[in-house]
């Protein structure tokens, strides 16, 4: 079945307009979409290494624009969409937590979600609710975007066949990896800037449940 899917996806990403089907992905995953753009990306990029660079500075471009569609959900109309959204996606209890990591650590946790492949409509719905400098959030947003969109395309331009190879062979492995990276980027997360004392921030945030624990 994956082998299957694999399959299927490989030949769509080949198709002329899988470009403006990876913008549409990476925008709508920033803001409300579960599923993240990256594997169409890895794909497009296996498709075509030579295209690997401009798919990664579009997946980049649409998923900050995604991310500040997302932070207009938060900021406008949180109480009509994102306390629905938020619930839909299975996220209401991470909310809370999110939003205080947010006060806390500011650029610092959309940098780390950006460039992780957790939930980051969860970050972007929540900058927008606590009103975080619209500034920051676009920088912190490219920076943390661009690196892992713009490290695969770098990647894959580089050694795109021998990647291609690998990924063939290694399919049930490569996914696995993948599901560990998910895996990872919830931990950093959580525990951006931990550190030795028991009564740190983090460790607060970790413990909160609602927005009335903030």
């Amino acid at each position: 079945m994956l082998r299957g899917l694999y399959d299927w996806t490989m030949a769509k990403a080949a198709h002329p307009h899988a470009q403006w089907w990876l913008a549409f992905f990476a925008f709508i995953e920033s803001s409300f979409f579960p599923i993240p753009p990256h594997p169409l990306l890895g794909l497009m990029c296996l498709a075509e290494p030579k295209k690997a660079l401009r798919f990664a500075l579009i997946c980049t471009g649409f998923s900050v624009l995604g991310g500040l569609f997302g932070y207009v959900i938060g900021y406008f109309l949180y109480d009509l969409v994102g306390v629905w959204l938020i619930g839909a996606l299975g996220l209401t209890e991470a909310f809370p937590q999110a939003a205080c990591y947010l006060n806390e650590r500011d650029w610092e946790v959309i940098v780390v979600a950006g460039a992780t492949p957790v939930p980051f409509k969860l970050l972007t719905i929540t900058a927008g609710f606590i009103s975080m400098n619209l500034g920051t959030f676009i920088i912190a947003s490219v920076a943390g975007r661009g690196f892992i969109f713009m490290t695969v395309g770098v990647l894959f331009r580089l050694f795109g066949a021998p990647i291609k190879a690998v990924i063939d062979k290694y399919l049930g492995t490569v996914t696995t990896i993948f599901v560990v990276l998910v895996i990872g980027g919830f931990i950093a997360l959580t525990q951006l800037g931990h550190g030795e004392d028991g009564d740190t921030p983090e460790d607060r945030c970790a413990q909160v449940t609602s927005i009335d624990d903030i």
